[in-house]
């Protein structure tokens, strides 16, 4: 008992240490869907057979999107998915500002028997910041 009170500290700090480095750890280890980067998206477009679905509100959508992308906001999703059905043997590319609402998107395709459901990493802001054409 004297060692743990001469030595609190120690364990402090260790723990300390145990719970940051799990946390850093933490969204490496969390399932997030199938996810690509730009430079995988770009080539996903290139490959043709790929929908672009852009899940952002109707103003965003109109502000700036990649080219082809289908609008269908995330709160919409469930009930337009038979919109969808006919590309459920395609990729489909999801797109929303910053990859998180996409991530959802992802989620609930995949439940719906999309196989090959991708979420672009960072969204169109990564997009945009890549300098890659956007339409308005």
């Amino acid at each position: 008992m004297k060692f743990l009170i001469d030595n609190i500290f120690l364990f402090v700090a260790a723990a300390a240490a145990i719970l940051s480095g799990g946390a850093l750890l933490l969204p490496l280890l969390q399932k997030r869907g199938n996810r690509v980067s730009t430079l995988q998206a770009t080539q996903l477009i290139n490959q043709g057979k790929t929908l672009v679905l852009d899940v952002r509100d109707s103003n965003a959508f109109a502000a700036a999107h990649l080219i082809d992308a289908k609008n269908i906001p995330l709160k919409d999703l469930p009930q337009r998915m038979a919109e969808l059905d006919k590309f459920k043997a395609k990729n489909v590319l999801v797109v929303c500002q910053a990859g998180n609402l996409s991530a959802k998107a992802v989620a609930q395709l995949s439940q719906a028997g999309f196989a090959q459901a991708y979420n672009l990493e960072g969204g169109i802001a990564a997009w945009q910041t890549q300098g890659l054409p956007t339409v308005k």
